[in-house]
């Protein structure tokens, strides 16, 4: 009886497996710890060669317009603005609220920098991010409400829809007049009623209970989440148009949402997994959402600024709701 119920054969085994594989490779154990350092400035190439020669350290050089929100999203944990002239000390950029920071922070000075300058000029000049979202908890409330949103808008949608199959009320209401685009319709437009009041509870949360503040417009942030929670509600009818019991329509949602709960930047940055899946990540529709969600939040980026990933969510949406008219069943 037990192995001919696909749903507790996925979550018995292969749920511990896909959580294993997603940490294991996101927080991989090499030879060294891998250390996330950004490096600006005039002297930056310099420094580049210098941090390469201990394997521990991932350098990257972003814009100079980049590296704050590197910084203060997590994608970095520690920046090193290198000055004219390669006699001057460099200037570190850390976070003190964050382990990983001080670890790299203490890990570049200790191991490369005060080898190799001299010896008057081993103590360096130490700053912080004094904007909004420069903590975890910043970083931490844009991913929730997108992970909300997501949660949301596919079980909200998803379950519901089963469940009333499951009654046979489905095939009641294709006794009557109404159109199956009316009736998906009404689903997702319900769903983002609930939404609106749920996130509206999140974020005032988060700004009483925490202090975290949004930059950006409200009616901006509003309309991001609005975008969101359409896109997941379409990709929810997506995955139940077809769905004939609970138990089903539960492994699928699970099975569709888990990935992107560990790889789209929830809890923490994406950055930590290897170079060859940035290209699926990126094109995940939560990891969108939340990019959207903390430029909004921690930026302060208009809806024109962010067109990428709004444009993503939309795609997502508009695809999936397709494919989801055109494949439901009444019964």
């Amino acid at each position: 009886m037990f192995y001919r119920q696909p749903e507790a054969v996925f979550w018995t085994y292969g749920f511990p497996l896909v959580m294993l594989t997603a940490l294991g490779l996101a927080f991989r154990e090499e030879s060294k710890e891998t250390i996330l350092v950004d490096v600006v400035g005039p002297q930056a190439e310099t420094f580049e060669a210098r941090l390469a020669k201990d394997s521990r350290f991932k350098v990257k050089r972003p814009a100079a317009n980049e590296w704050k929100k590197r910084l203060q999203t997590g994608k970095t944990n520690l920046v090193v603005e290198t000055s004219e002239s390669a006699s001057e000390k460099p200037r570190f950029w850390c976070e003190p609220h964050r382990a990983e920071s001080v670890l790299a922070r203490e890990a570049v000075e200790n191991a490369i920098l005060r080898n190799e300058l001299p010896k008057e000029a081993s103590d360096f000049a130490e700053s912080h991010l004094e904007e909004v979202g420069s903590r975890y908890i910043d970083f931490l409330l844009p991913g929730m409400i997108g992970m909300n949103l997501m949660g949301g808008g596919m079980w909200g949608i998803g379950f519901v829809l089963v469940d009333m199959r499951v009654r046979k009320l489905l095939k009641r209401l294709q006794a009557t007049p109404m159109r199956r685009t009316d009736f998906l319709f009404s689903l997702m437009l319900v769903r983002l009623v609930f939404a609106f009041f749920d996130m509206s509870f999140l974020t005032v949360f988060g700004h009483y209970a925490f202090g975290v503040e949004c930059r950006g417009s409200l009616i901006d942030l509003a309309l991001v989440m609005l975008i969101g929670g359409a896109s997941f509600a379409g990709i929810g009818l997506l995955v139940a148009c077809r769905a004939q019991t609970t138990e089903t329509i539960s492994g699928l949602m699970n099975l569709v949402m888990l990935p992107m709960w560990i790889l789209s930047g929830v809890f923490f940055s994406s950055e930590r997994f290897p170079e060859a899946m940035q290209p699926v990540i990126q094109i995940l529709p939560l990891t969108g959402l939340n990019n959207a969600l903390r430029g909004v939040m921690l930026d302060g980026d208009s809806l024109i600024a962010l067109w990428q990933p709004l444009l993503l969510l939309v795609a997502w949406g508009a695809a999936s709701f397709t494919i989801a008219l055109r494949a439901f069943r009444w019964k």
